[in-house]
């Protein structure tokens, strides 16, 4: 697992340009640009089980689902933030992305330290320090685990 870490206020249009968004409508098209003006690395490198770490307003801009949709394809495990802009957080839920806010881990950080995450238990340790955080509402994790909002739904749906 790795860890990327970014700083403030990165913005929907970094984390997927614009002038992809009405000519990359597949997931395959989506990830090679992730990041791109902000990380070159980040799109060739990534791997199923990294990690975020980002500053304050994470995913703010306009609403785009191109950088969910792409986070949560490369299997990224969650970011983690300062804070999140709400439109950001609200695409992130409807496709399954676990995002966690703690501004505490964030800054304790710093780039070489080992980062473990336990979703169920709700702990984030960095290095030699824990980190707790609420775990995640049975609601949002069933839609996590489902894959998303609309395969949460569809089940829903099949059981009634």
């Amino acid at each position: 697992m790795k860890v990327w870490k970014y700083g403030d206020s990165i913005n929907t249009d970094m984390l997927f340009p614009g002038k992809y968004c009405y000519t990359c409508s597949t997931i395959d098209e989506i990830k090679p640009h992730l990041l791109e003006d902000l990380d070159v690395n980040f799109a060739k490198e990534v791997q199923e089980g990294d990690i975020i770490f980002a500053g304050r307003n994470f995913g703010c801009g306009s609403s785009r689902e191109q950088p969910v949709l792409g986070l949560k394809a490369f299997g990224i495990k969650a970011v983690v933030a300062e804070s999140f802009a709400r439109i950001f957080y609200r695409a992130a839920i409807n496709q399954g992305l676990v995002l966690i806010e703690s501004p505490e881990a964030v800054k304790a950080y710093t780039g070489s330290e080992e980062v473990s995450l336990d979703l169920e238990k709700g702990e984030l340790i960095v290095g030699d320090k824990k980190f707790t955080f609420p775990p995640l509402p049975p609601e949002i994790k069933a839609i996590a685990e489902a894959g998303g909002l609309l395969e949460y739904t569809k089940k829903k749906l099949k059981k009634q």
